[in-house]
């Protein structure tokens, strides 16, 4: 359901049919997710609909000449807001009439004079809407459930048992984002024991986050009991509501604009997140692919071999904050010795800790970092690259010269001979280029300039400016070059061809 009126026809007829026990129950819902008076919500829910009723239809003061007249005017004023257009209406009608820019009729003239300054912005929604492609979101049912989950700040948490969790998600896009669709990261972080899980999705998805809670909640040691978000749309939806409510979950946000609430999660954004994937622009299928493999490794090696430190007091005198630590730890070991884990999760956290080799998880590590290094630097990755894939002895003996290349991550390397393979703009000439080539073909010689004034004569509306003619003179050298490297090669290989007489 996306709007009230969904839920207001949905909930009507079983309110009316319901007992009064179930009256109250279905009152108590419809009221936390509307944000309705509860007196109010009555009368709504107890509306009987005639069938067939037509919809009413409102006498409208102002018509479609008063709203002429309230945009020209809004243009007129620099498009200025309501409240401020409503004062500035007699002055700038009598100046614009004054200078015989403006003739209204009597009728018109008195009822914009009259009109109201939120009749004003009414009106000029519409208009205003154009602007930028942008609206004022309107409170319905996503408002109503952001108000129906409890703030919880970072003082809130006390000592909560296993299973309690912070989640947000990290864009890979590379820095500044210049649109398009990429890779995200859910990432989820235990309060107790700082047990970290990550989640890699190829697109912003609210399918796909319920979906990675499923995958989370059957890869935990333990079971999930909460979730703990900002108040982002993709958490504060109703897919999300109906899943943590029908899972038991107990979801909670923090408050807007308050990052220390979330600071266990923006703690492992850095430690975890960063550290492995790094800053580079991942989109496509093969890199979610590749980041799901490196997660799939480094969630045992970060959870059984990373120790983490975890605040135990905060104390302030004055503007000096003193904090003290407990000893690090990792989350395994946090886990084993936290007495609200039962005994038969212990057990099991014991065994797969003896099987697990760090070494062995640093080499898959390493070896998806390169992956997602090709990825985000070139597009592609070379499978056949060199000593992509070695024993384990082998990797070992390696990592005591490894600080010889400063940078052991592949994903942190500079890349000198990086190549910027994505297109941050539109190609000006993706329809015109089979005539450019044409006139290339049957004419070598011609200038770009010359082919500038062609496309001109032919499509003004597109190339009147001529802003596109370096970008034209570019592309045509490139054309030469290609036309003349296989021309070379061409006649290389037909003298390859030819047999040596002996």
């Amino acid at each position: 359901m996306t709007t009230r009126k969904e839920l207001v026809e949905a909930l009507r007829g079983r309110y009316r049919s319901a007992s009064y026990g179930d009256r109250i129950k279905i009152l108590d819902e419809f009221v936390a997710l509307t944000g309705y008076h509860r007196k109010h919500a009555i009368r709504v829910l107890r509306e009987v609909v005639a069938a067939g009723k037509s919809a009413h239809t409102r006498n409208r003061l102002y018509d479609e000449a008063v709203r002429q007249t309230l945009t020209v005017l809004w243009e007129a004023a620099d498009r200025v807001c309501g409240k401020r257009l409503k004062a500035l209406i007699p002055t700038l009608i009598d100046a614009m009439e004054r200078h015989g820019h403006l003739d209204l009729d009597p009728a018109i003239k008195a009822k914009v004079l009259q009109v109201s300054a939120a009749t004003i912005d009414r009106v000029l929604a519409e208009a205003r809407s154009h602007i930028d492609g942008q609206r004022k979101r309107r409170k319905g049912v996503g408002s109503a459930i952001r108000r129906s989950i409890p703030v919880r700040t970072f003082a809130d948490w006390r000592d909560p048992p296993p299973g309690f969790f912070e989640i947000d998600m990290v864009e890979h896009c590379g820095g500044v984002k210049t649109g398009g669709e990429f890779v995200h990261t859910l990432t989820l972080t235990d309060i107790s024991s700082g047990w970290t899980e990550c989640v890699a999705m190829r697109v912003r998805d609210l399918m796909l986050i319920i979906e990675a809670f499923e995958k989370v909640a059957a890869d935990l040691p333990f079971a999930m009991l909460g979730v703990d978000s900002d108040n982002d749309s993709a958490f504060m939806s109703q897919s999300v509501f109906d899943y943590c409510r029908g899972r038991g979950l107990e979801q909670t946000r923090s408050r807007a604009y308050k990052k220390n609430d979330q600071a266990w999660f923006e703690q492992k954004n850095g430690a975890v997140v960063r550290r492995l994937v790094g800053y580079g622009r991942l989109s496509g299928a093969g890199a979610t692919r590749a980041l799901a493999q490196l997660y799939a490794s480094s969630r045992l090696y970060i959870n059984f071999f990373q120790p983490s430190f975890k605040l135990k007091s905060k104390t302030r005198d004055g503007a000096r904050v003193h904090k003290v630590y407990l000893p690090p730890a990792t989350p395994c070991e946090r886990l084993l010795v936290h007495s609200g884990v039962e005994p038969a999760i212990k057990e099991k956290l014991a065994a797969q800790f003896k099987s697990l080799d760090p070494v062995r998880l640093l080499q898959e590590i390493r070896l998806a970092q390169q992956t997602l290094s090709d990825l985000a630097t070139h597009g592609v990755h070379n499978e056949t690259a060199p000593g992509s894939v070695s024993e384990v002895s082998v990797f070992l003996a390696s990592l005591s010269l490894a600080w010889k290349d400063d940078e052991a991550r592949p994903t942190h390397r500079k890349q000198p001979t990086a190549k910027h393979w994505w297109r941050n703009r539109p190609d000006p000439f993706a329809d015109a280029w089979p005539v450019i080539e044409g006139w290339l073909l049957a004419e070598p010689t011609v200038s770009a300039s010359i082919l500038m004034d062609r496309l001109v004569a032919m499509v003004p509306d597109a190339y009147a400016g001529k802003a596109q003619l370096r970008t034209l003179q570019r592309r045509v050298k490139a054309w030469r070059s290609q036309r003349v490297k296989e021309m070379v090669l061409g006649n290389l290989n037909k003298s390859a061809a030819v047999p040596v007489e002996a």
